[in-house]
């Protein structure tokens, strides 16, 4: 059985980036040739790739889980690791994407358009791009950062030029059928449509496409029957057209009342996207004058419409009746509309750069914690993810970036004391301002920072000093005294 699907949640996550290398070179008689430590790659992204010839987001209902690849780790010799695969997601034409919380992102229109819905992370970088007077051999690398995760709210709005509308059985699927090339199923149903059908109608030159939309009901608007599930698929319609059925069964239905019915409900739904269905150009097709009594119940309010202002069309889907001069009506209004909306420019793209006095991170107290304080910004929470804190190197490395920042100043503004914990991203650290951070102090053992007390690691002085013990040599120079 086939399914219509046009509302899924997304889950989109980048690929990770690589992690840098932490490599010095070697060869003979050239024991330290310098750090040739490469970068890691970057990770692939989640892209949004509009495609006509998709028209429905059921894959994304069985499958809403979706990642790039991954990036490779560096390597010595100046080898860069390679970049994760991006992942392209093939979406119909109309989709519009939110977020959770409903609001719009993007609204992906045209074929071909794109939108990156979860970027990867950026590689890290080796110890040849840390390199510096202070570090000449950096005995560290940066960590790959994670990629982006975002749950996105996928919705399909049907791009289609006309809509057609009315009650449950009314013969929009009939019409549409013999309009078009497209073959809904048609019968005698005590329901409605489940699903938008789309054909397209050739009318002389003009080629326009035609919506089927599921019947609507009273309170529809507010979620009643299918309500706004479909309600969505006619914002985009350049012609609004009132299918009405003239020879119904049901006592207390008339042209009249459903066509008033169907407004109230036009009026009460607002689109997401602002716009105005009441400025639509509206069309009457009276229905099923191949009965008797469907077309003495036409003749008779057809003056009443015309009244209101409605072009009006007799027709009958059985005989087709009145179809010829329906199409040619819908042409027309449908070219008026296009040669009224504004030429279509190539998409541009917008750069917004950051304010140069922006620092790029906020200092709070911290609600949960005495006398704590939680550091926010892209750039120091990024500069954590990067730091392999079981190198006192790399972290005197972003003891120097944020110190460089101001957040050691500004801790201080705010009064923070020495041994108070501050929070970076999901890392909690204990504050010492005493801490030389930012000064250019220059390396003398790799992988260790002489500012930072390690007092469970051996230095090189302390492991010559326990050899020469062992060997003796600390007896022998007290005997020579």
């Amino acid at each position: 059985m086939s399914r219509f699907v046009d509302r899924v949640v997304l889950h989109a996550a980048g690929g990770e980036g690589g992690n840098g290398c932490a490599s010095v070179h070697k060869e003979k008689f050239k024991p330290l040739g310098g750090p040739d430590g490469g970068n890691g790659g970057n990770g692939g992204d989640v892209v949004l790739v509009v495609d006509s010839s998709v028209h429905t987001l059921l894959d994304f209902h069985f499958r809403p889980h979706h990642a790039g690849g991954n990036g490779k780790q560096g390597q010595g010799g100046m080898r860069n690791g390679a970049m994760g695969a991006s992942l392209e997601l093939r979406v119909p034409n109309g989709t519009v994407v939110m977020t959770e919380d409903g609001e719009v992102i993007a609204d992906l229109v045209g074929e071909g358009t794109r939108l990156i819905a979860a970027q990867g992370g950026r590689g890290g970088l080796g110890n040849a791009a840390l390199s510096s007077k202070a570090r000449k051999a950096p005995g560290f690398a940066l960590l790959g950062e994670p990629g982006e995760r975002r749950d996105l709210v996928l919705e399909l709005k049907s791009v289609a030029d006309v809509g057609l509308l009315g009650f449950p059985s009314a013969g929009k699927s009939s019409l549409i059928a013999v309009l078009s090339a497209a073959r809904p199923k048609i019968a005698d149903y005590p329901f409605t449509t489940l699903v938008p059908n789309l054909g397209v109608v050739t009318a002389g030159e003009t080629v326009f496409t035609v919506a089927d939309v599921p019947g609507l009901i009273p309170g529809a608007s507010q979620g009643k029957g299918l309500g706004l599930d479909f309600l969505r698929h006619i914002e985009r319609c350049a012609v609004l057209v009132h299918v009405i059925d003239c020879a119904t069964y049901e006592p207390d239905r008339d042209p009249i009342s459903d066509i008033d019915a169907l407004e109230r409900e036009l009026a009460l739904y607002t689109p997401s996207l602002g716009g105005d269905l009441a400025a639509r150009p509206r069309m009457v097709v009276l229905n099923k004058i191949d009965i008797p009594e469907g077309r003495d119940m036409a003749e008779f309010v057809e003056a009443e419409l015309k009244e209101r202002g409605l072009p009006v069309f007799k027709i009958s889907t059985a005989s087709r009746e009145g179809l010829r001069e329906l199409t040619f009506a819908m042409a027309k209004v449908v070219e008026d509309y296009r040669a009224s909306k504004p030429v279509e420019e190539v998409t541009r793209v917008v750069l917004r750069p950051k304010a140069v006095n922006e620092t790029g991170f906020t200092v709070e107290a911290d609600p949960e914690t005495p006398g704590g304080f939680i550091v926010r910004g892209e750039r120091p929470e990024r500069w954590v993810l990067q730091t392999y804190f079981g190198n006192s190197e790399a972290v005197g490395y972003l003891a120097d970036r944020l110190a460089r920042l101001g957040v050691e100043d500004e801790l201080a503004k705010r009064g923070a004391e020495p041994g108070c914990s501050v929070t970076i991203g999901e890392m909690t650290f204990d504050w010492e301002p005493t801490t030389p951070a930012g000064i250019a102090l220059a390396m003398e053992v790799r992988g260790e920072d002489p500012r930072l007390d390690r007092t469970d690691r051996i230095s090189a002085a302390d492991r010559k000093q326990a050899r020469r013990v062992r060997r003796g040599q600390v007896v022998e120079d007290e005997d020579e005294e």
